[in-house]
């Protein structure tokens, strides 16, 4: 006879547990774990007993076949595309993550609207399934942001099965938005919406679908406090695709990043700008970023940077204070805190700077996160003209990796920075001694960087002379 079993699963990791305790061995999280029914197992069976279900055979292939590119729908947004490789794979499932507010909802009505109007390349079903908001609500944000003409299907459901039923009947869905994953429930378990076991059930059917009938879905999923998408992280390995949007609430743009892809590249971006009309594409974020920046103070520095294939230009900020504290505070926005504590090692080792009676603050200018080693030049040149209160020239363009030697090291991809620098008006750049001829077949001006004490004196050397007191 069946038994029914119980199993106590974490919240935030997926960790199974045959009892409850306070705190995951997995992920450390305290409370996180629930009790969740199981399934039934049936009783063991004697020696001798009935056999397993013979399977069925299956053709193998081999590796000389002819590869096909994968057929993609393009969304009709130029970021979108960018993000996902050139537009939705047949048959793919991308999970996207964010905050709440940041703008999921907005980005992917827009993109239900751009795939199904077609902008002349035929329309294709788009439907927009929605667990948080009733259709009422959903068709209001279309009309704010002048999309109620577009022929997208709109249904308000979190059930599972009927969502599956729907989508099957007529002609295949092309594009199905579900928002979001983690208020859909199915029959096939006995735990609540939310629940470890309801998402990976969920999420399993709707995948199943999307291969089957060739649709590509889009999964909105929640993130924790720390920024991580909610739910098991088996749920990230089973879809195709995850990305994350990203912003903050007191700046205006939106960066959509890609974590995992198996059509595209990881490393690609896609910035947005929110407005009144909802997200528009911002086609030189550089520009964005450099727009409002006082050159005139101590303390800043421009970083040339790649995203991807993209290169980006933006302000790094540095402030250096003499601190009253007995442990000096350290602060950064945007960048590795461990990155930043090893640039001020190297600082006071290698380049003699003393910053230990200092508080130091940073920032990286209009809420971008900057995640490339690269910016360590950057960093170093705004710290050390905040110290030594020396503006760095304003069309001066710095990137290179700094080693705890104190040697700067040659970063990747130096071309596409120091191109994008002379297309915004920059006429000098400070960077490793290796890539010195890059810039000047570039046309721009050069001051290698050999060693960190080498940035030292050329700040240090430009410093007014005060008199002593």
């Amino acid at each position: 006879m069946a038994k029914r079993n119980t199993s106590f699963i974490c919240q935030a990791c997926g960790a199974v547990y045959q009892r409850w305790q306070g705190r995951c061995e997995a992920c450390g999280e305290w409370n996180s774990i629930a009790e969740e029914p199981g399934t039934a197992s049936a009783a063991p069976v004697a020696s001798g007993g009935a056999r397993l279900k013979k399977g069925r055979a299956f053709a193998l292939e081999g590796l000389s076949g002819a590869a096909m590119d994968a057929p993609r729908l393009a969304a009709g947004i130029a970021e979108l595309d960018r993000v996902t490789g050139g537009g939705f794979v047949k048959g793919s499932v991308i999970l996207i993550g964010g905050e709440p507010g940041i703008g999921k909802s907005t980005l992917l009505i827009q993109a239900a609207a751009a795939c199904a109007r077609g902008d002349g390349r035929g329309g294709a079903r788009c439907v927009y399934i929605s667990g948080e908001e009733s259709a009422a609500q959903v068709r209001l944000r279309a009309q704010r942001l002048g999309l109620a003409d577009a022929p997208v299907e709109l249904a308000a459901e979190t059930n599972v099965e009927d969502i599956l039923a729907t989508l099957a009947s007529g002609t295949p869905p092309r594009l199905v938005i579900i928002d979001s994953i983690q208020t859909m429930w199915t029959e096939a378990v006995e735990a609540a919406p939310g629940t470890v076991t309801q998402v990976r059930a969920a999420a399993q059917g709707l995948i199943r679908f999307a291969k089957a009938s060739g649709a590509a879905i889009i999964l909105v999923g929640h993130v924790t406090k720390d920024g991580q998408i909610a739910g098991p992280r088996v749920v990230e390995h089973m879809v195709d695709a995850v990305m994350s949007f990203e912003g903050d609430a007191g700046h205006h743009f939106r960066i959509l990043r890609a974590v995992k892809n198996r059509f595209g590249a990881t490393d690609e971006i896609g910035v947005f700008e929110m407005g009144g009309q909802g997200l528009v594409e911002v086609p030189n974020p550089s520009a964005l970023f450099l727009g409002a920046r006082d050159a005139k103070v101590s303390g800043t520095a421009v970083f040339a940077g790649m995203e991807g294939t993209r290169p980006m230009l933006v302000e790094i900020q540095a402030l250096v204070t003499p601190t009253a504290l007995g442990t000096p505070r350290r602060a950064v926005v945007g960048w590795d805190q461990n990155r930043l504590a090893m640039v001020l090692a190297v600082l006071e080792a290698r380049g003699g700077v003393r910053l230990g009676q200092h508080d130091v603050y940073m920032n990286v200018a209009g809420g971008f996160r900057i995640l490339e080693p690269a910016a360590d030049l950057a960093v170093a040149a705004a710290l050390v003209s905040s110290l030594a209160d020396t503006p760095i020239p304003p069309q001066a363009a710095l990137f290179g990796e700094i080693s705890l030697s104190g040697l700067v090291r040659p970063v990747p991809q130096a071309a596409s920075r120091l191109k994008e620098a002379a297309k915004l008006g920059f006429t000098t750049t400070i960077l490793p001694a290796g890539a010195a001829e890059a810039a000047r077949q570039a046309g721009l001006g050069v001051k290698p960087i050999e060693r960190i004490a080498d940035l030292v004196a050329e700040i240090a050397g430009a410093a007014p002379r005060r008199r002593e007191r």
